[in-house]
């Protein structure tokens, strides 16, 4: 294949142990703790939604260092949600519940960072919200491990700081649809392939930060992520 351009680099993440995953596509799951539902509005076990965020939108984080994300702009209420992030090795549509966990590589901790006034004025217009979700390094996301250095998360502790101040906590187990899951939920609609990652939801307590905040993120059993604003 002779390309007119040069191609550009493709999106990937450090993994544990050294290594890149090649990043395909970006799918996170809606209001998928009670809580936060709860605090967007919402309540009860409603039937997962999904969007998607561009692969070039994350931001990968070494394990053990600080990332640096620019402030977006158009924005003057940009939110933290922090998220377990679940990285896919094999493909497939139709996927079980109980096959799914069989297509899994391993886990992040990441942050769906969201310009959450766009996202309200692409509301009350009806209007799709792509511009609160998919922007430039709006998916932080730390070292990937995998599968068979974790084993399944289904519980453990999910935190974030900001600046050392508490503003999220939950647990794994809280998810209202659960890893496994939301995979088969997923693969009904699209066709999942190897490189594909799945943010899972968000628990409740997400708010703004500004310039030079630091947001400490934390999942039991899993590791850190830190990143900083400027």
């Amino acid at each position: 294949m002779s390309y007119v351009i040069t191609p550009p680099a493709p999106a990937s993440v450090p993994v544990a142990g050294g290594g890149a995953f090649p990043v395909r596509r970006i799918y996170c799951v809606g209001r998928n703790y009670a809580e936060h539902a709860q605090e967007m509005g919402f309540s009860g076990r409603e039937p997962p939604f999904f969007f998607m965020k561009p692969a070039d939108a994350v931001l990968p984080v070494a394990e053990g260092e600080t990332g640096v994300m620019d402030y977006p702009p158009l924005t003057a209420n940009l939110h933290h949600e922090i998220e377990l992030v679940v990285a896919i090795a094999k493909g497939g549509s139709g996927i079980s519940v109980a096959d799914a966990a069989g297509h899994i590589w391993g886990y992040a901790v990441g942050l769906d960072m969201t310009r959450r006034d766009l996202q309200g004025d692409m509301k009350k217009q009806g209007r799709p919200w792509c511009i609160a979700k998919g922007f430039d390094q709006s998916a932080p996301i730390g070292t990937i491990k995998p599968l068979a250095q974790t084993g399944e998360l289904k519980a453990g502790e999910i935190t974030l700081a900001v600046n050392g101040q508490p503003r999220q906590r939950g647990d794994l187990s809280d998810l209202i649809w659960n890893v496994n899951e939301t995979i088969a939920a997923i693969s009904a609609a699209w066709t999942l392939q190897p490189g594909d990652l799945i943010f899972t939801g968000t628990p409740a307590g997400v708010g703004a930060v500004q310039r030079g905040d630091v947001m400490h993120g934390a999942i039991a059993g899993l590791g850190q992520l830190t990143v900083a604003l400027r």
